[in-house]
């Protein structure tokens, strides 16, 4: 079965040239040029992937985005936002909102699709995970996308919860900050302010965490890893 890509961009010209390079890969696609207009296509059609542009008429990228992360219906839909060279902070908002990766206009569309196929192929892999990873009072369900500690439930976004899932599944291995910044977001090269990324999400992880941060171990000048219970 085909893949479907919804391309939300108001620019004709880039719709159009998303249309052809994503056909010629055999995806399936969707177009809206409108915010809200979007949110109900996501929610009608099913698509299994968003290009997001994020200076759009209207509900701008920003809140497209975040209307989809806050709707359990499309929680778990990847969003690849497009930004100017000029939306720099809209890039950090983006990710923080749970966006899975970035490009910056204008794009290579070969490039596009790399990063389209690593985004599905991370997607896939998620539905072969065992249901639930536990320690301690710390429980996360893998089929439900929920976490708590002492079996009370902690709210996390959709990175903060990808970045838990993956330190857990590396049962004690330290992770670099590029092996997560690559895994998590689809970054392959660790610039500042992608690494700083990193340690925020971390930051407010572990707050969110509260008894059980402590699992979360910071290994200087590297990265970080998850200590289970003996």
């Amino acid at each position: 079965m085909k893949e479907t890509i919804l391309i939300i961009e108001d620019e004709k010209d880039i719709v159009k040239m998303l249309e052809y390079n994503l056909k010629k890969e055999g995806f399936k696609t969707l177009s809206s040029r409108d915010g809200e207009d979007a949110l109900e296509l996501a929610t009608r059609q099913h698509p299994d992937l968003v290009i997001l542009d994020l200076m759009l008429p209207g509900m701008d990228g920003l809140e497209v985005c975040k209307n989809l992360k806050g709707d359990t219906k499309t929680a778990s839909l990847p969003v690849i936002m497009l930004t100017a060279k000029s939306q720099e902070s809209d890039k950090i908002v983006g990710l923080e909102l749970g966006a899975d990766d970035y490009m910056t206009k204008p794009f290579s569309p070969r490039e596009l699709i790399a990063r389209i196929k690593a985004v599905l192929r991370r997607v896939k892999e998620k539905d072969r995970l065992p249901e639930a990873l536990k320690t301690g009072d710390l429980i996360i369900d893998l089929s439900k996308i929920t976490v708590s500690v002492k079996d009370r439930p902690v709210e996390l976004t959709a990175k903060e919860f990808e970045l838990l899932k993956t330190l857990m599944k590396a049962k004690g291995r330290v992770l670099s900050r590029d092996y997560l910044l690559d895994t998590i977001w689809g970054f392959d090269n660790a610039i500042e302010i992608q690494t700083r990324t990193v340690d925020v999400h971390i930051r407010t992880l572990r707050k969110k965490l509260k008894s059980e941060s402590k699992r979360i171990i910071t290994v200087k000048n590297y990265g970080y890893r998850f200590e289970y219970e003996d």
